[in-house]
């Protein structure tokens, strides 16, 4: 249940003596707008090359999980026009460790203001707050992220005491010819994807994702966030089956409000992951060179994807080698909560 408490004006502690400046709470759908122009006020400076619409920020705030955006959210306004904001919230890693997560986003008029630490300092203590509130023992820690273009953001996050501790990469493949001819290992066949199949299949994932770094439990709110997005593409998605069994698969989608923006023709390979008994057979190679097809034959001449530069299954080695290149840096940081 969310309780609108925050649509007044509240004091922050640290900051700064700007005339109009003051800071809100969230104020519910009205703000959806706000957050949009943020985002895209920020998109030049921090060189981002995703597109966030309305509609994606409507569905997102629709299905926060561990978040309350009217008690976990600020808003900086001056003059009355919102400026920047951040929001928190937290999670359970499998392996015990709790994670406080934040953001803060400012158009780059007023960054080297003070308003951008603020929102951190006041996302620091909301999640102390939190921390308060909840039992156990296990470690704590804030988290951040910042891409290597992000720069301002990432010199704030240095100088409030977080180290960087993980790093992973966009890759793109810059061409969509030379595709491999790989076969499937022995045994298993790509079927087309059946409406009454996706809770399976997201099942599996869930399954062969739960050694990575960081996972979480993962919650429901995120797969119906998901089969409401317009890049929830399962007729090309390619999901290999041993039976009746889900051995791998590749998620593919197109993103076409992106391609639109920027001008490009670019399928999205993600999703990519093999089922712990069917490892080491060729099996995610196989997956993604007949992704490389299927986006082909839809149009598009480059494909894409994310991936942990530290990934224990060697998923960077096998993107470099299916011809995917590094285009940008992101790094996780995080600092103990004492």
């Amino acid at each position: 249940m969310m309780e609108k408490t925050a649509s007044r004006v509240i004091h922050v502690a640290d900051a700064p003596d700007i005339p109009g400046l003051a800071f809100r709470g969230f104020r519910g759908e009205e703000d959806y707008a706000a957050i949009h122009r943020i985002i895209a006020g920020c998109r030049d400076e921090d060189q981002a090359q995703e597109t966030t619409t309305l509609e994606d920020i409507t569905r997102n705030y629709r299905h926060l999980f561990n978040c309350d955006p009217y008690q976990d959210m600020r808003f900086a306004e001056v003059n009355g026009e919102a400026v920047g904001y951040s929001r928190v919230w937290w999670q359970q890693e499998l392996k015990g460790t709790r994670v406080y997560q934040f953001f803060a986003h400012l158009l780059p008029v007023w960054r080297g203001t003070g308003i951008r630490p603020a929102l951190l300092q006041w996302s620091e203590r909301r999640l102390r707050e939190i921390a308060q509130s909840q039992p156990g023992e296990g470690p704590r820690v804030f988290e951040a992220w910042a891409a290597d273009s992000e720069q301002h953001w990432e010199s704030l996050l240095l100088e409030a005491g977080y180290e960087a501790i993980r790093y992973g990469f966009e890759m793109v493949r810059p061409d969509l010819e030379d595709i491999p001819d790989l076969p499937l290992p022995e045994g298993l066949e790509v079927r087309p994807v059946q409406p009454e199949q996706v809770d399976t299949i997201w099942e599996a994932a869930r399954e062969a994702f739960r050694d990575h770094w960081g996972e979480t439990e993962w919650q429901q709110e995120w797969l119906d966030e998901w089969r409401e997005a317009p890049t929830f593409q399962p007729h090309i998605w390619q999901v290999a089956w041993d039976g009746d069994q889900v051995a791998g698969m590749v998620q593919n989608f197109v993103n076409e409000e992106e391609n639109k923006e920027f001008g490009r023709l670019r399928g999205y390979t993600e999703g990519i992951c093999v089922r712990r008994p069917w490892r080491r057979r060729g099996l995610a190679r196989a997956l993604i060179a007949r992704s490389f097809q299927v986006i082909k034959e839809l149009g598009m001449t480059e494909a894409a994807l994310g991936v942990d530069a530290q990934n224990p299954n060697g998923a960077l080695q096998l993107y470099l080698s299916m011809g995917f290149q590094e285009v940008k840096r992101h790094m996780t940081y995080r600092k103990p909560m004492r």
